[in-house]
């Protein structure tokens, strides 16, 4: 595992200037985040190109993108699908040009709930949908990975879409503080994702609501559950903290310094998966 964070933690910095801070404070492996994604799509290159710019800008510091977050507010089964597939085609392309190999997405499907549709009509629309993206990106050895959210929770929930899919570049990415809003068993999601586990969003909350905490600050997830289970089933990609929680007001100044305390956090994650399993 790679210890890694999400780059919105930096959002008030452009892409350059956000590679520069993190590199100076040993953030070498990151997350792009929506929204510095979005920032190089509005600059209107080609994405592929404007990806492979930034690819090249972040190398010069030692820094890499192994995984990123497509359209944050997108929704996969929306009811405009020329517009939501479109998009988030382009998405694939500035990821490509990024070199991200894991591109974390939300399963969707509030739009065709609100209007009116079953469940298992939104399936349909979702696994056609999720076809087409994976397709798109499989010769780039692109991952598209399905994030836990409210409406698909559990980790079954995120296997049935998987194996309807019929993709081998279809996977999962763990949101530990989205599961701890639901079951909270976090070894059991690990063990039950297995290879399909591909990104991770490591983040605390107290249970009831999405507060995107860092480990051990104040919330109730089981840390060495999770750092065992993902130890224990050799998961080999990013140990990602997606904390906005834990930048959102604060100066820069406050932020580098947590950068610096964040480092022996992760360290001591670390140690706690090349331990026993939970």
């Amino acid at each position: 595992m790679q210890p890694s964070v999400w780059t919105s933690f930096l959002i008030d910095q452009t892409p350059e200037e956000m590679i520069r801070t993190f590199a100076a404070h040993g953030w070498h492996v990151l997350e792009m985040s929506d929204e510095h994604a979005q920032m190089l799509l509005e600059r209107g290159a080609p994405a592929a190109a404007a990806g492979e710019a930034l690819r090249a800008t972040a190398a010069s510091e030692g820094v890499s993108f192994p995984q990123g977050h497509l359209w944050l507010y997108s929704d996969l089964c929306g009811l405009d699908g020329r517009m939501v597939m479109d998009t988030l085609r382009r998405w694939l392309d500035l990821f490509v040009g990024l070199g991200i190999r894991a591109a974390v997405l939300h399963p969707g499907g509030r739009a065709m709930t609100e209007a009116g549709a079953g469940p298992e009509a939104i399936r349909a629309v979702r696994v056609e949908r999720l076809a087409s993206l994976c397709d798109h990106v499989r010769d780039a050895g692109v991952s598209i990975c399905l994030e836990n959210v409210p409406n698909c929770p559990e980790v079954d929930d995120l296997l049935a879409i998987i194996t309807a899919v019929g993709r081998d570049n279809l996977g999962i990415c763990l949101d530990t503080g989205h599961l701890n809003m639901a079951s909270g068993d976090q070894a059991g999601f690990i063990r039950g994702a297995g290879a399909y586990l591909r990104a991770t969003h490591l983040a605390d909350n107290e249970g009831l609501k999405d507060q995107h905490l860092m480990p051990y600050e104040r919330g109730t997830v089981d840390w060495p559950a999770v750092m065992g289970a993902l130890g224990a089933i050799g998961y080999r990609g990013l140990a990602n903290l997606e904390i906005p929680g834990e930048s959102h007001g604060m100066p820069l100044a406050i932020r580098r310094a947590k950068l610096d305390y964040l480092q022996r956090v992760m360290d001591y994650l670390l140690e706690l998966g090349a331990g026993p399993a939970a």
